[in-house]
């Protein structure tokens, strides 16, 4: 077994103490002592990225060596888990890129890789089950989610979450059957009224599902007084998680701080990051869209965000800059996506769980990470 010492970030704090480690944590060990901590690094659970695109110059859509990019690139991050996410596309790409998860998982399951790379226990489908007036930088290819679609994608095994726009001809329908599969039904690109969030959202949990609200704000009906939209769907639904791009480009401080609020133990960060992430600024691509960087934003041509360039632990420093303290902070990022996913070996410093940790400096810059036990070095 192993040792490692530092500030560690409890759910219930900050504390200074010691974890034992073989693949996952044998012992939690807190130092009672004032400043022993001084000078030593800060150790969180590794972070849960449940939407991601690309990073690094890879994109799931490549297949499995875009999914092995994606994994290979945010694990130096401290993303220790991941969703690899599609995009809209014409339906033989869109089964194709799942296909690519499948046989990444298949190839991670038969131990066969030798460096330390983020874990990929399924992926995200954003999409093509969207509205086509609320694509954002999604390519035009919305579908409706008919029962022969949502058959063929629940037969691959691999998907964990699910963006829908709920106002959709058979949506319904498909959200129960996706609950019903264990997938998580996320509400997303969509022109829904609160009402008909509600009623969606009512009838996967009578499946026995979870609901969750995909990059909330982004490509969704508002909150005003009389017109709650998606969004006031969202914030009013304490047992709904949703998901919040916060770079500082999708949404405002004020607002990050407002469904924080609401939703202090619903709500998780996650990247939604395209292709460039990691790249030099300048053109890029995102689903055979033209995307070009600039100021640390990724935009189509006609000036619409194009997913980010965000990494987590960057969204980790955007959150502790608006004052958010280290424990609420790593809890967006690693608690609460792993309970959207019902991950119970992971997402907390724990006796038992998985040993993934990332160990920052004073400055929450990222200086080791481990998954399951094994460290990037």
């Amino acid at each position: 077994m192993t040792r490692l010492s530092g500030r560690l970030v409890l759910p219930h704090g900050l504390v200074t103490g010691t974890i034992t480690y073989g693949p996952h944590i044998e012992a939690v060990e807190v130092v009672d002592a004032p400043d022993a901590g001084a000078g030593l690094p800060i150790i969180l659970p590794g972070f849960i990225d449940t939407h991601v695109h690309g990073g690094g110059g890879a994109d799931t859509m490549d297949g499995l060596r875009g999914v092995e990019g994606v994994a290979r690139f945010h694990v130096a991050h401290g993303v220790t888990t991941l969703l690899p996410t599609t995009i809209t596309h014409p339906w033989p790409d869109v089964m194709a890129a799942l296909a690519g998860v499948a046989e990444y998982m298949a190839s991670a399951a038969g131990d066969r890789r030798a460096e330390v790379v983020a874990d990929v226990p399924g992926a995200h489908l954003e999409g093509p089950f969207i509205n086509p007036q609320r694509l954002g930088a999604q390519p035009p290819f919305a579908t409706l989610p008919v029962p022969e679609l949502v058959e063929e994608v629940i037969a691959t095994g691999v998907v964990r979450v699910v963006t829908m726009a709920p106002e959709l001809e058979h949506a319904l329908e498909a959200a129960v059957r996706f609950a019903a599969a264990g997938v998580r039904v996320s509400f997303g690109h969509t022109n829904a009224t609160a009402e008909e969030v509600v009623a969606v959202a009512a009838a996967v949990r009578a499946a026995g599902g979870v609901v969750g609200f995909t990059h909330l704000f982004n490509a969704m009906t508002q909150l005003s007084g009389r017109e709650p939209g998606a969004v006031g769907a969202a914030l009013a639904d304490a047992h709904a998680f949703a998901e919040l791009i916060f770079d500082l480009h999708h949404v405002a401080p004020t607002s990050f701080k407002a469904a924080l609020a609401a939703k202090q133990h619903k709500l998780h960060l996650i990247t939604d990051a395209i292709r460039a992430c990691g790249q030099a600024e300048g053109v890029s691509e995102l689903g055979g869209q033209v995307v070009t960087v600039k100021d640390g934003a990724a935009r189509l041509a006609n000036g619409t965000l194009a997913g980010s360039v965000l990494t987590l632990d960057q969204a980790l420093r955007n959150a502790v800059s608006q004052g958010v303290d280290l424990p609420t902070a790593s809890r967006a990022l690693s608690g609460v996506p792993a309970a959207y996913l019902g991950l119970e070996d992971r997402g907390a410093l724990m006796a038992g769980a998985r040993a993934d940790m990332v160990v920052l400096d004073n400055d929450l810059r990222v200086q080791e990470v481990f998954v399951a036990g094994r460290s990037l070095g």
